[in-house]
């Protein structure tokens, strides 16, 4: 078959007027289970600072009728310490595309813009609790006139319950320095029990266990959690553990986006805080040209409120 002759079709035309859906499909991932996990709170400071204690080991304790008492031996508080990070959005929206557009999609440019920042912003503060993408951890930089105040990362204040691959050691435990890095092995369920027996031991009781994508598949391995199997009724193969119920706690299995494959955590949201100093807020700057400028800021720093109720595993292959 062949068009007629002097046939104008839409390859000929000019004019036609452009399909463009009104909505805007994004599958970015913005979901911060952690940080919506734990606990919120007000810092007040820059420096941030909190006290942790102890119990005496339980001993022997036997007294004599009529014994003159004596006091015990006092073991003072340990004061612990986090700088405040500030985490800024910036967006910069020319006066022609705000006021003289009409964009697909959203009504306003600077609206849309905005809600994006804000979503971003929530991802850059799991990022900097969880390690800021580095494995070994993120210590705490107290800033000056031309450096970045930064926040420790979880990491550095974990000494207790943390199993490391051979060679490995733990920081100083008061977010000032890093772990060092040990010898890769893999993640596997002796690993996990053995830190969750020291949690135990040390009075922890974690309820998270937050891996990577590639530690999530290798938690579906592990017996603890039961027995995978088929559903007859669906036909579905079950080949998932999002609870893991282990001889000392059950925690739910939790993956992260924005975890680095190496650290695999046990933690209690109970003893984990974000403490914040300035909530999320946006601003109007100056213009300096025919534009719109907003910011957006959030000062906030981690907590880690007692590290002995919290569990790592470092140096997976995951």
């Amino acid at each position: 078959m062949a068009q007629p002759t002097n046939t104008f079709d839409k390859y000929d035309a000019v004019g036609n007027r452009e399909d463009l859906s009104d909505m805007i499909f994004d599958v970015s991932p913005e979901e911060t289970l952690v940080l919506s996990a734990i606990k919120k709170s007000k810092a007040t400071n820059t420096l941030h600072e909190w006290q942790t204690d102890a119990l005496a080991t339980a001993a022997a304790n036997a007294s004599i009728e009529g014994d003159d008492a004596t006091g015990d031996a006092i073991t003072p508080t340990v004061r612990l310490n986090n700088q405040t990070q500030i985490l800024s959005k910036e967006i910069t929206i020319s006066g022609t595309q705000d006021r003289g557009m009409n964009p697909a999609g959203r009504k306003s440019e600077v609206a849309y813009q905005t809600a994006r920042r804000l979503k971003e912003i929530k991802l850059d503060a799991e990022f900097a609790l969880l390690d800021n993408g580095i494995a070994l951890g993120n210590a705490k930089v107290a800033g000056n006139a031309t450096t970045a105040r930064e926040m420790a990362s979880l990491s550095t204040y974990l000494t207790a319950n943390v199993s490391l691959g051979s060679g490995g050691a733990v920081s100083s435990g008061d977010g000032s320095d890093l772990l060092t890095a040990g010898t890769d092995r893999a993640f596997t369920e002796a690993l996990l029990t053995t830190v969750l027996e020291s949690c135990y031991t040390n009075g922890g009781d974690p309820k998270m266990l937050v891996v990577s994508a590639t530690n999530k598949g290798v938690t579906s391995g592990f017996t603890g959690g039961g027995t995978h199997f088929v559903d007859k009724d669906d036909k579905e193969l079950v080949n998932a553990v999002d609870v893991y119920v282990g001889d000392f706690h059950t925690l739910q299995v939790t993956p992260c986006r924005y975890l680095v494959g190496d650290n695999v955590y046990a933690i209690d949201p109970e003893y984990l805080s974000c403490a914040t100093l300035r909530p999320v807020f946006t601003k109007e700057l100056g213009a300096t040209g025919d534009n719109i400028k907003r910011q957006m800021i959030w000062e906030t720093t981690l907590e880690v409120c007692a590290p002995n109720a919290h569990g790592m595993i470092t140096d997976t292959n995951g």
